[in-house]
C-alpha cells in the first residue's frame, strides 16, 4: 500500500487483516498530550491487542501502547492510558450501531502523520472463525505456488 503525499506510516496493526474480516474503514483523529504527539514521531508505538469501543458519545481507543518519551521526564504519560477519538458526531451514532451488532468491531489498523497530525484508520471489522483462517492461508500457499510454476515457465 503505497503512502500518499503528506502522510508517513508510523505503525501499522499487523494482526488485524489475518484476524478480522474488514467490512468498512475510516480516518480519525488522535486527542493526545506533547510528550505522546514526539514518541509517535519517533515511531514507538503498538497497535497489538488494541481496539476502539463507542462510550456514550465518544470513542475511545484502549490497549494502544505509546512509550513514554525519555526528555519529557515527569511530564511523561501513561503509555496503555484511553485516547479519544475525534470523530463526525454522525459518524459515531453509525459505529455506535455497526458495533451494537452480533461480532462486530472496531480494529486499529494504522497509525500515521497527515500534515502533521496523528490520525489512525479505524476498521469496522468482524472476527474470522478459525477454518477461515486455514482457508487465507491455504490460499496464499496456492497462489504462490502457481507463481512460481509461471515464473520456471518463463525462463
Amino acid at each position: 500500500m503505497a503512502e500518499r503525499k503528506g502522510e508517513k506510516l508510523i505503525c501499522k496493526n499487523r494482526q488485524a487483516r489475518r484476524n478480522y474480516i474488514v467490512l468498512e474503514t475510516l480516518e480519525a483523529g488522535i486527542v493526545l498530550q506533547g510528550s505522546e504527539i514526539k514518541s509517535i514521531r519517533a515511531g514507538r508505538v503498538h497497535l497489538k491487542d488494541s481496539y476502539a469501543r463507542v462510550v456514550g458519545s465518544e470513542v475511545f481507543l484502549y490497549a494502544t501502547h505509546i512509550n513514554t518519551y525519555d526528555p519529557a521526564s515527569r511530564e511523561n504519560h501513561d503509555p496503555e492510558r484511553p485516547r479519544k477519538l475525534l470523530l463526525h458526531k454522525r459518524e459515531i451514532k453509525r459505529l455506535y450501531g455497526k458495533t451494537r451488532e452480533r461480532g462486530l468491531a472496531l480494529v486499529p489498523l494504522k497509525i500515521y502523520l497527515k500534515d502533521g497530525r496523528a490520525k489512525v484508520e479505524l476498521a469496522v471489522a468482524k472476527g474470522k472463525r478459525v477454518h477461515e483462517k486455514r482457508d487465507d492461508i491455504r490460499k496464499k500457499e496456492t497462489d504462490r505456488e502457481i507463481e512460481r510454476a509461471m515464473s520456471r515457465k518463463r525462463r
